[in-house]
């Protein structure tokens, strides 16, 4: 076979056929973003009823559940309001009865009840440093003995107030 003829059968063979394959070649591009969030400092409170009992002029003792929810690390501050009686102060607790009868009561923040609980910060008031959990906080309360008040129930209202 002459010359001419071989590369005339090769050039006819390849075009064919095609060039080899070629493995496909993937382009790539990327890019980044960031995140971010921004976490409220926060606090919530929660505080169930004082049941003192029937009180027969012995002192009598309980404790209501008070809890606070802060963000953690928030720092706060738990005051205690003074009740509803007409001129009563965190100093002199006292419950309305009947008629408009008084019988008096403390609120304290100690095992020995020596510190009464206020609502001034830094004055009876609980500081604390919030964990993102509910945190319960004791508060005491006692109707001291030897009162003579007039028969009937008695109620006052306190507020629980949260400072962070």
């Amino acid at each position: 076979m002459p010359m001419k003829s071989a590369l005339f059968v090769f050039a006819l063979s390849f075009l064919a056929l095609g060039p080899a394959p070629r493995a496909a070649v993937a382009a790539t591009a990327s890019a980044s973003f960031a995140v971010t969030a921004t976490v409220q400092a926060g606090c919530r409170v929660s505080a169930s009823s004082m049941g003192l009992g029937t009180y027969t002029g012995a002192a009598m003792n309980a404790a209501p559940a008070v809890a606070v929810n802060c963000t953690l690390p928030t720092p706060y501050n738990v005051g205690l309001s003074a009740e509803m009686a007409s001129g009563a102060t965190v100093a002199t607790r006292e419950m309305t009865g009947p008629g408009a009868a008084l019988l008096g009561y403390a609120l304290a923040s100690n095992s020995q009840r020596a510190v009464n609980r206020g609502q001034i910060l830094g004055t009876g008031t609980v500081a604390g440093t919030g964990n993102g959990s509910a945190q319960g906080l004791w508060v005491p309360g006692q109707i001291s003995a030897g009162q003579f008040a007039a028969a009937g129930g008695y109620a006052d209202t306190i507020t629980v107030t949260v400072t962070y």
